[in-house]
């Protein structure tokens, strides 16, 4: 194979992506002896199995359209190199099919409780909800969205060319045409999806990768790295857009976790185990302190104003 030195050169993950566009594109008799002495070293096994496993993820994210339980899958590490090479050779196969050309980065900070909305260059639709910070880097090869903080619905553009990757922290999301809700906070991250397929990996956690349908939630709690989801109605994918959060049979410690996004003062629990409680009602996005003041009468509990501006919750 003429490319092979190129090849050597480069990350193990990017030799990956090099020999499948190359063994889809045009497989001579001679590269097939580069490529099967090439895998004969177990590391670029290993990573190529990688990326065609990815590679078919992404393919599922089209192709599927109706709603599904969660699979159950082996975990895998997770590699982000290989995932930014999988974005890279959706690019490389699509050809002369008149992809974008421009480069597109920009961040985007809501440092107030009145959320943004923007229309992406792609065609995607935005909606960034109070004290959020993202970035966003988008060309013609992939598009990546970094999620530092808070929350963001996306309505996103189809490209099967490029997917759309979401980096957050210790999870990543990848999309083909979807409309998803993602919200990262201190303590959990949490995915809805609205329409489409949205898989979700959370990486060294020994946690399976899932795939997300319409009206299904995720939420990856951080400190005990364990994943759940629920079923949702159509309402409750970013209702926070609408003004209010409806919430049924939630921990205490997780709807203070939402909280967070709208008050600036933090809320404490003075015994961590007043987080497990559970509670339902519906958080005015405008007003938490409402939902906060109303806790003592749906919990045996009280709240304390520290001098500070935080809020404390007792045991009454």
């Amino acid at each position: 194979m003429t490319t092979h030195p190129e090849i050597d050169k480069r990350s193990v993950d990017a030799q990956a992506a090099s020999w499948f566009t190359h063994n889809r594109n045009n497989p001579s008799r001679a590269s097939r002896k580069d490529f099967a002495l090439w895998m004969q070293t177990p590391e670029h096994a290993r990573a190529y199995t990688q990326f065609v496993q990815l590679w078919d993820d992404l393919a599922a994210l089209k192709s599927l359209n109706q709603p599904v339980p969660l699979p159950t899958r082996k975990a895998r590490n997770w590699r982000p190199a290989l995932a930014i090479a999988a974005a890279l050779v959706c690019a490389l196969l699509a050809g002369n099919l008149g992809l974008p050309a421009t480069h597109y980065v920009q961040t985007v900070a809501v440092n107030s409780e009145q959320p943004q909305t923007l229309a992406l260059p792609d065609g995607s639709q935005l909606s960034v909800n109070a004290h959020t910070r993202l970035r966003m880097d988008f060309n013609a090869e992939r598009r990546l969205i970094h999620l530092d903080k808070g929350q963001f619905y996306i309505d996103v553009a189809a490209d099967k060319e490029r997917p759309l990757f979401v980096d957050a922290g210790n999870a990543r999301v990848r999309v083909v045409g979807t409309g998803f809700d993602l919200r990262r906070s201190r303590h959990e991250l949490v995915l809805s999806v609205a329409h489409g397929r949205v898989a979700l990996e959370t990486p060294g956690e020994n946690q399976a990768p899932a795939l997300l349908g319409a009206r299904q939630r995720a939420t990856y709690n951080v400190a005990r790295g364990s994943l759940s989801w629920q079923v949702l109605s159509d309402q409750e994918v970013a209702d926070w857009r609408g003004g209010h959060v409806a919430f049924r049979d939630r921990e205490l410690s997780s709807l203070i976790d939402e909280l967070s996004l709208y008050r600036r003062a933090e809320i404490l629990l003075a015994d961590p185990a007043l987080g497990r409680y559970r509670v339902s009602g519906n958080l005015d996005v405008n007003d938490p302190d409402a939902l906060l003041n109303a806790l003592p009468a749906l919990l045996p509990v009280k709240t304390v104003t520290l001098a500070d501006g935080r809020l404390r919750i007792e045991r009454k």
